[in-house]
């Protein structure tokens, strides 16, 4: 959430097609053009006066300062008020100032005009500054508008730039903000339009005014309500539902088969008999299977709570992935997975931390035990939904709502890393909690992470259970190479979008 939000006016805030068009009409009809359609002029909405007299009917500096003064000889007294509120702003303007919010205007138009407007309208009062261009020409830019904007809105303290938004309907509103180095909401219920926003790398883009009231408030509903105690049950609760469900589901299995054993003869793939064919216990793929069972069931019972996570989550992230990812970006994160999951394997066995840990010793003697196929769906398949449920979609859906992401992704990558109870598996866990992380929040689908997890754990139990195949001399050489590949995977997908 941020608290200092910079807005447009045309396009944003109010709806001026008619007004603006009208006056770009009468200004057109003086120089001897007739333009009947005032379709064809919204694109004068937005961007200064000036500079589109200029560009859509070729006109040199004198002629566009002449059009822009019979403009503002309409606009004065007759088009500033053929104009009207978008639907939803006074109630979203009252809502983000009930929150402690600080609103102002960053407006191509005029001061007077933007003031005037917004007094018609009778919203002034919500906005701490209010910053337009000048009738003398000066200060038409978007970026001088919105550093004037900042300037006015910090004072003499330090212009916090992480803390504001700029919110507006055009490229210009967009291309100003990042000029000055704070992040643009675009909105496509003005009239730049989707594509025009793409194009500009609007950091999010809204649809609708409740869109972007949501969008803005996004936290401060659970932050209001939640005391702390509330906020570690969110993540205590899921985690004493998993634990339980698991170990219950368990036992009942291991009792189940226990009796089936009894019951019947054979089944050497389950059982273990004695030299008269009594049972004397459960193989090690009867324990496997016992355990994938609890999981699976605590997946279940976990779902309810991980599904409104999730689809809050979502609701968030489509904002931020309204186009879909480019073929290439998969590709760049298989090479990440890959590459780490390989590299990382390798280098925990070479610097010795596998050697050194008798509990990981006791754990993979137990997975390398079981049937291969088996072992390769229940720890590639089974495991990974279920613990993705509740590490990624339950505590890191919720660690993101009260906090910064990169601090959200280390919360549950270290949680992640102490579940698993062993120092191998506890450096393995949180590096690669934290790359299922990155690609929940790049691609902005839950599938990701759980897509990197499988690939990863299929991978890394049909390495360690069919052997690398690769020379004792040549394992630092493959674990750098994997590793500079993972790094790479990262390094392009970074270039192409910013994450954290």
């Amino acid at each position: 959430m941020k608290k200092y939000l910079l807005f447009d006016l045309d396009g944003t805030l109010t709806d001026p097609k008619e007004g603006i068009c009208s006056c770009v009409q009468y200004a057109l009809a003086s120089f001897g053009i007739e333009e009947p359609d005032l379709d064809k002029l919204e694109p004068f909405i937005g961007p200064p006066l000036k500079d589109s007299f200029m560009k859509y009917y070729h006109m040199d500096g004198d002629q566009a300062q002449a059009a822009v003064e019979k403009y503002r000889e309409r606009f004065r007294d007759r088009g500033i008020f053929e104009n009207k509120l978008y639907e939803g702003i006074p109630e979203m303007l009252r809502v983000l100032q009930s929150r402690g919010m600080f609103l102002g205007v960053a407006s191509s138009k005029p001061t007077v005009f933007v003031n005037r407007i917004l007094e018609h309208f009778q919203i002034a009062k919500y906005f701490k500054v209010v910053v337009g261009s000048e009738l003398d020409g000066t200060r038409t830019g978007k970026d001088q508008v919105v550093s004037e904007a900042l300037s006015q809105l910090f004072g003499n303290g330090p212009v916090e730039k992480d803390k504001v938004y700029m919110i507006g309907d055009r490229c210009f509103d967009v291309e100003g903000a990042h000029a000055m180095g704070i992040e643009a909401v675009g909105v496509t219920y003005g009239y730049g339009g989707m594509e025009e926003l793409r194009e500009a790398r609007a950091d999010y883009i809204v649809r609708s005014v409740e869109e972007l009231q949501k969008f803005l408030l996004r936290g401060t509903e659970e932050q209001a309500k939640l005391t702390t105690a509330q906020k570690i049950g969110q993540i205590l609760l899921p985690f004493v539902i998993f634990t339980m469900v698991r170990n219950i589901v368990l036992y009942i299995m291991v009792i189940l088969l226990g009796n089936i054993g009894t019951r019947t003869s054979g089944g050497d793939f389950l059982f273990l008999r004695n030299a008269s064919g009594e049972l004397e216990g459960l193989t090690i793929n009867a324990a496997q299977l016992s355990s994938a069972a609890g999981f699976a069931v605590s997946a279940l019972a976990l779902m309810k709570i991980a599904r409104k996570t999730i689809s809050r989550t979502a609701q968030d992230m489509k904002l931020t992935h309204i186009k879909g990812e480019p073929a290439k970006h998969y590709a760049f994160l298989g090479m990440a997975a890959v590459g780490f999951t390989v590299g990382l394997n390798l280098l925990l066995q070479l610097a010795g931390t596998v050697a050194s840990s008798e509990a990981y010793q006791e754990v993979a003697q137990a997975q390398y035990a079981v049937w291969f196929p088996l072992g390769l769906f229940c720890y590639g398949v089974i495991t990974p939904l279920a613990e993705e449920l509740l590490f990624r979609g339950i505590f890191y859906n919720c660690f993101r709502r009260y906090m910064k992401l990169p601090a959200a992704m280390v919360m549950s990558a270290a949680l992640f890393a102490m579940y698993h109870g062993n120092s191998v598996q506890g450096i393995y866990g949180f590096l690669m909690g934290c790359l299922m992380v990155y690609a929940y929040e790049y691609f902005g689908d839950f599938r990701m992470p759980l897509a990197v997890h499988m690939l990863a754990n299929l991978l890394a139990y049909g390495i360690s259970f069919l052997g690398t195949g690769i020379p004792q001399g040549a394992y630092w050489p493959v674990c750098i190479v994997s590793l500079v590949c993972g790094g790479a995977g990262l390094w392009l997908l970074d270039k192409e979008k910013k994450v954290f």
